[in-house]
């Protein structure tokens, strides 16, 4: 079982996000009033907690939301999630559909630090089913989704 760390908005492309207390999440669509949201595949993005906690120890100075990312997450095991898989928060379901992703233009927090870890360890969700999601709220892989990978 896994926590929301934070949840974090914008309402521009190519921005850091800032962080947002609660979010409502829209069946096909994304997080409302992020500017990522839409009809496509990448309606909401997520980092492992602990990916980010790594590149700040390697002196990172970044906060949450300043890869870009919707949800930081603590507790899963990220590296086993595969595209199709899916994550339950409340009654929130999000379904896996990218793993990595080019980068085409460097953004704010590489040209800032000279590293983003996005390209890599981002993962793409989109919507299956809506609902309101908490900063601090549990969050997991669905049972019919395990994987021999070690879920925490």
């Amino acid at each position: 079982m896994g926590r929301i760390e934070a949840i974090c908005i914008s309402t521009k492309k190519g921005t850091v996000k800032r962080p947002v207390e609660e979010a409502v999440l829209i069946e096909d669509f994304g997080i409302e009033g992020d500017a990522h949201a839409g009809k496509w595949h990448r309606q909401v993005s997520v980092l492992g907690y602990e990916k980010i906690k790594d590149f700040n120890d390697q002196g990172g100075q970044v906060t949450d939301g300043d890869f870009g990312e919707n949800l930081i997450v603590s507790g899963i095991d990220m590296e086993c999630l595969a595209v199709g898989d899916r994550l339950l928060s409340g009654a929130v379901v999000l379904e896996v559909t990218q793993r990595g992703k080019e980068c085409h233009s460097h953004c704010e927090i590489y040209k800032r630090v000279g590293k983003c870890i996005m390209p890599t360890e981002g993962i793409f969700l989109r919507v299956i089913h809506g609902g309101i999601l908490h900063r601090n709220d549990r969050i997991s892989k669905l049972p019919e989704e395990e994987t021999a990978c070690h879920t925490e």
